[in-house]
């Protein structure tokens, strides 16, 4: 079995959960920020919107330099993080279908300017800067809807809300 067939479910059951938690993301708490130091809800939903773009980067680059990306586009409204986080889905399912083990295989390196931060294989990559990024957003995501009272989607098991898949 390749690789990527291993990956892909895997891929459209995270972003899907995630979906789940950003419809129900309410504007009005936007600001909303349960330390100082914490990203407030509006930033952390549009920065769990983009973390898919980095699949994208990371399967049609074979580095990136963080002082090249371009900044997130601001929260505005939960219709436009979802647009977003729609887009960047797409673009890398569609960047995902069909790659060979050998792209998959092959190094990349994460650099900030001329300095390499590290380097790994593309799929460990896939799994360690993108879909573990998500789910550790999206899980500081769930803690900040429960403390706005918004019901939490059954996840890896039934939610105290919902308590079933």
């Amino acid at each position: 079995m390749a690789l990527i067939d291993v990956l892909l479910p895997e891929y459209d059951r995270e972003t899907g959960t995630t979906r789940r938690l950003l419809e129900r993301v309410p504007e009005s708490a936007f600001d909303f920020a349960p330390h100082a130091r914490s990203m407030p809800l509006g930033q952390l939903s549009a920065h769990v919107a983009e973390l898919p773009r980095w699949i994208s980067i990371i399967m049609s680059r074979d580095s990136c330099d963080l002082t090249e990306l371009e900044p997130a586009p601001p929260a505005v409204a939960v219709s436009h993080i979802l647009t977003r986080y729609d887009a960047n889905v797409s673009e890398a399912r569609s960047l995902l279908v069909g790659t060979i083990d050998g792209t998959l295989s092959a190094p990349w390196t994460l650099k900030r300017g001329t300095r390499p931060i590290f380097t790994m294989p593309r799929v460990s990559m896939l799994r360690y800067f993108a879909f573990n990024h998500l789910v550790h957003h999206r899980g500081q995501l769930s803690v900040y809807l429960r403390m706005q009272d918004v019901s939490i989607p059954a996840i890896y098991g039934p939610s105290a809300d919902e308590g079933s898949f």
